[in-house]
Parts: C-alpha cells; structure tokens; sequence
C-alpha cells in the first residue's frame, strides 16, 4: 500500500494527474477511509479543476481526521480558485490552528487579509509568518510532527536539534510542549523556566511558562508570572486574559472579573472572554450571571458551541424550544469547527433528555462521543495490561518489604473511583468538615507515576517500585505533602479527589502509609452511561465509547479487589446509592475511618460556602435527591455493549437485566 501510495505521489509530482486519480479511485473502492489516497485524490481533483469533487474528499478526511492541518489547507486553496475568497480565509485559519508550521496557510491567508484591508488580523497573521520563516528547519518540521500526532519522532527530532543548539527558546517550547502532552511536567517546567531567563522578554515563552505552572497546579507562581506579563503591557487584552484565568485558579474571582471585564472593553462581545466570566461565576455559585455571560457568548457568536454546553453542563438549566432550534441548526452548519460541534452535541444531549427524547438525546451524545473518539489513541486493552501490571508488581510481599518505609504524614485523604461515581458529593461532605480542606483534583500521584517511567529505561512503572528504597518512598511523600501544601487552608487533613488515583494505590500506600483512601463507586450502568454522557476536559478518554467505558469499569472493579486483598482495610468503600439511601450513616462510616468526629455540617454539606470547579458544582449545592439514580435506564434500549462489556457477575450485584 505505501509503495502504491508513493508511486501514485510520483504521479502528482509529475502532473500525471488522471492516471493518479485512476489508481486513487481503484484503491478507495477497497479502502474507503484511507486518509493519505483521501487527501491525494483532493489534490488531483483540484488540479484538474473538479472543485466539487475535491471538496467531496476532503470533507471525507475531515470526518475521518477532524484536525487534518493539510487537509484544511487543501481546502483553502480549492476554495480560493473557486474564487470564494472568504471561505478560503476561514479554512486557511482551521490549517494554521491545526498545524502551526504550514507556510502556504498562512501566506495565503495573508494574502486574503490584505486584499480585504482587514489591518489588524493581517498584521496578526504576518507576524506569525515572520516567525515561522525565522525558524530553525527542523523546529519547523517537529511542529509540523506534533500536530500530526507523531510524538516520538518529534521528541527524536527536537532533541538532535537542541542537542547541535542547546540555548534555542523555540526548540526548548517544543520540547517542553512534548512533555506536556506525555505528561512530563516537571520536565516541561525546567525547559520553561530554562528558556524565560534565556529570553525574558519572549511573551510566548512566558506564556507557555505560565500555562505549565498552571498545570502542575502552583497558581501563586503562575500568577506571579501572568502578573509580570501584565505590567509589560497592561492594555494587551491576551495578556490581560491571562492575569483574569491565573487570578480564577487562585480564587480572586473579583480581580478575574475585573479583567474579563477589560478585556470586554478592548474586545467587544469576545465570545471566549463572555464564556470565561461564566465559568467564573459558576464555581462562584452565583447561577443567573453565569447564565447571562453564557447568553451573552452566544448572542456575540451563534456557533460558539462552549457556551451552548457550558449552559447544559449547569445540569439545572432547562433549554427553551427557540434555543433547542438554534442549536440543531448551528450544529448542520458544515463550517462548524470540530469541538463547536462536540460541544453542541453534547448540549443538544442534554436539552432532548429534558424534554423526554431519549432517542434524539442518544443520538447526539452518540455524535459528540464518536467525534471524540476519533481524535483519541486511547487503547481499551492496552489500559487492562496497565492495570494488570499494577497486581503483578503490587503484592502483599512488596508492601511487606517495605513496612515501615514512606512518610508517616496522616493528611491526605484521598477519593478514588470512576468520575460520575459520587466523589464530588463525597468531597463536599468531608470539606464541610472544621478539620478537613477541600483541594482539587490534584496531579501530583500522577506526574510521580510519569516520572517513574522515565527513571530507569530497563524498568518503567510500576515494575521500577521494587527495585526502589524506603528513603526513596519517604522522599516522594515528603514532596507530595509539600507541594500540596499550596491549596490547602490551614486544616489537619486535605482531600485528593482525583479519580484515577485508584491505578496507584500501591504507590500511594508506599510513600503515605498512614494517607486514607475513600473508593466512591455507583451503580455500573448509571456511572457508566453518566460518564458517556458527561464531555470531560481531558484525562478521561475511555468515556468516550460505551464498550470502553464498560471494561474501564470492570478493570477498576477488578484492581480495587486486589487492593481489598493485598491492603486489607486500607479503602474504605463508600457505594452511592447507600450516601443517598441513608446520608447519616454514611456520613458517620467515612468519619470514623478518617479519624474524625462527628460534626452536623457534614449533613448540611449543600450549605457550605466553597468554590467548586467540577461538573457537578451545582448539584452538590443542593441537598441529596434520588432523580438521578436511575435516569439511565431512560436510555437502556441503546446500552447493550456497555452491558456486556461491564458483564453479567457485576450487573448481577446490583439486580441489573442482563438481557442485551
């Protein structure tokens, strides 16, 4: 196939453009989805001008690779010898945001830009250019890697460079950009800071800095930094964009505001900035703002699909008919973005499930989860040998290896379990606690567990915790209280809701002996079909298809069980149907395994004054209620694979039809 593929490119090359397509059209009879024959044909096609025809594939790539850079570029340039000059621009623009190093793009839409007099994002555009070309080739080429998805090779390519050139700052971005998406944060952030005091006047160093800050969750740092990026130019509103979101992360949702609000002045209507000032009022608890800035996005911008799901991610707000018919409209529109359209598939969702649709509803979050899935490299099997390794490595012989080993530190409590499984609930609960802080979802297990990895090269994790040392374990969880310490409040005890915690049990029980650790699990079906239902920031890729979801469920049921055996009584399992059944005893259950007594504001967790960033921030404002206990067998026509990928022995415990 490659060979046939390179032949068929010599053809182009050569202007050979029908005997290409002949081939082209011979190999997509048998492979319909073959991307590289889909972009080629495009190519052709344009060259001999059959423009409806290339548009034809090349809407077929982007349904198969919604952010194919190149194939938006094909598009471009087929737009703009159609002499659809406008449209040419817009599609120039999805290339450059897909693919950053793609030259012609922006070239092209430079072109377009000046032609229209449009002076500002001309000079934008022009800027851009002016650094790409200013670039190092093969700094050019990692970019180009990178939104490929070509992380390996990319490292690879970076790193040679760098090594010839080790004070490059574009090279030192793109290698920390690298690390960031394998989630080597800590790395990142010494390529960044390396590159700030190498060019402190670099505002997208600085910026990057920030971001990787932000991250790794030390938001005084990052404010501090978006702070000095401020003062060089206090009226930029990116820059003042950025103060606004650091201020949000360290709780000064008033400075936040205000800035939003400048922004506002500078930019008019900006549909981020409008949305941006919703969320800030959101985890405020401060509902109709939040409502009127969402309203307000929209209004500026009619496919700005964010605000749409950001209104339905409220999970109180009720769509009305006009809006549902604006929303099923904007989201037929072809030139929609990709994630404006996953955003109102997941909105439109939401707004058919309240008005009892259950089919439609389905089918948009069926929509909005495939369209998620194709930008996903998430391996359900490859996940099940992760969790595997972790019983492998994880015996009850390690932890006696290592008794008495780690830092003794009683502190931290951590929720584990699946999202949508009640961790919120259980977190609010506990902060409503005098001696206890809530936190965040916070990544420090999981930047460790990174970290790891990359120690030993003939030893990865988890297999590398036996051949680590006591001093090594109290060293990790020394460092973990410290560098937590920046999000708590004064109180004894803190909580780490993290959800997937539950893979690192082990680690944790290695360097916090004495931590506690609360499994909130549900119902399989409802936590399950809420996690498909719920589009999740990142993190949580295998919410993405049902039979994923399913045997992501049944591999932590799994590994929890090991951990039952290897670390008896060490998690205490807290099931959500029980919270919600009998709150008291529950209430009192969880306190006592932490250490704590009883005090009454657990029971009136709904009325207790907290920011809260998660999904379900307005529904923990709320006292308990069974609604939702059973709201996915609204929808069990259509969960057959998630049945059956979850398995007949765990639906069988809580009295769930097998039948699929």
């Amino acid at each position: 196939m490659k060979q046939d593929l390179r032949s068929i490119q010599d053809s182009i090359v050569a202007k050979q453009f029908d005997a290409a397509l002949t081939e082209l059209d011979r190999m997509l009879m048998s492979d319909p989805d073959n991307d590289e024959a889909l972009y080629m044909s495009a190519v052709c096609r344009r060259y001999t001008r059959d423009f409806e025809g290339a548009l034809r594939d090349l809407d077929r790539l982007k349904s198969l690779t919604p952010e194919h850079g190149r194939a938006h570029q094909e598009e471009g340039h087929t737009l703009r010898d159609m002499g659809r000059k406008q449209e040419a621009a817009d599609a120039y623009a999805r290339a450059c945001r897909y693919n950053p190093a793609l030259v012609s793009s922006w070239e092209n839409q430079l072109l377009i830009l000046d032609a229209a007099g449009n002076a500002q994002a001309a000079a934008q555009a022009r800027a851009q250019l002016n650094h790409l070309k200013s670039m190092a080739r093969p700094l050019v080429a990692v970019m180009d890697l990178l939104s490929q998805g070509r992380l390996l090779k990319a490292e690879d390519v970076c790193r040679q460079y760098l090594q010839k050139v080790p004070q490059d700052t574009d090279g030192m971005r793109l290698l920390a950009q690298i690390g960031m998406k394998f989630g080597a944060l800590e790395d990142a952030e010494f390529l960044l800071s390396s590159a700030r005091k190498l060019a402190p006047e670099d505002a997208q160093v600085a910026i990057d800095y920030i971001q990787v800050l932000r991250k790794r969750q030390k938001f005084e740092a990052a404010l501090d930094e978006a702070k000095a990026l401020l003062d060089t130019n206090p009226e930029n509103p990116q820059f003042l964009s950025i103060y606004a979101i650091e201020c949000m992360q360290v709780g000064d949702y008033d400075s936040a505001l205000a800035s939003f609000d400048k922004v506002l002045e500078k930019v008019p209507s900006d549909p981020a900035t409008l949305t941006s000032r919703g969320h800030a009022y959101k985890t405020l608890g401060h509902y109709e703002p939040a409502v009127g800035a969402y309203h307000d996005a929209i209004a500026s911008q009619p496919a700005h699909g964010e605000a749409y799901y950001s209104l339905a991610n409220l999970k109180v707000y009720a769509f009305e008919d006009d809006e549902l018919q604006r929303m099923q409209a904007q989201e037929q529109n072809p030139n929609l973005s990709h994630m404006d359209r996953v955003y109102l598939c997941f909105a439109l969702g939401k707004a058919f499930e309240d008005r009892e649709d259950f089919s439609q509803s389905f089918d948009y979050f069926k929509r909005g989860n495939q369209l998620k899935k194709v930008q996903s490299k998430y391996s359900a099997e490859r996940m099940t040998e992760d969790l595997a390794a972790q019983k492998t490595v994880c015996t009850s012989a390690l932890f006696e290896q290592y008794a008495g080993s780690g830092c003794d530190a009683p502190d931290p409590i951590f929720i584990v379990g699946l999202p949508r499984a009640g961790s919120t609930l259980l977190e609010q609960i506990l902060s409503s606690h005098s001696q206890v802080d809530g936190t965040l979802e916070l990544p420090n297990v999981l930047s460790l567990t990174q970290q790891l990895r990359r120690l030993d090269k003939a030893c990865s994790y988890p297999d590398i915790l036996a051949r680590l040392t006591g001093d090594d374990f109290r060293r990790y969880g020394e460092a973990f209280i410290e560098d937590t310490r920046i999000h708590r409040a004064g109180a004894p005890f803190f909580i780490d809701k993290m959800p997937n915690n539950f893979r690192h049990i082990g680690l944790i029980r290695l360097m916090l002996p004495n931590a506690k650790i609360i499994d909130a699990r549900r119902n399989p079906m409802a936590c399950c079909f809420s996690g498909y239902q719920q589009l999740f920031a990142e993190g949580q890729e295998f919410s993405y298809d049902l039979a994923d979801v399913g045997q992501y469920y049944r591999d932590y049921v799994d590994l929890m069980a090991h951990w039952d055996e290897v670390l008896p009584g060490f998690v205490l399992r807290v099931q959500h149907e029980d919270v919600v059944d009998d709150l008291e005893t529950e209430v009192r259950r969880m306190l006592d395994f932490c250490g704590l007594p009883f005090e009454e504001a657990c029971l009136e967790f709904h009325r207790t004054q907290r920011n809260i960033k998660t999904p379900s921030s307005e529904q923990v404002r709320q006292p308990i209620y069974r609604s939702g206990l059973d709201r996915w067998r609204n929808y069990e026509p259509w969960l057959e694979s998630l049945k059956a990928a979850v398995g007949k022995d765990l639906l069988d415990r809580y009295g769930i039809n097998w039948e699929v």
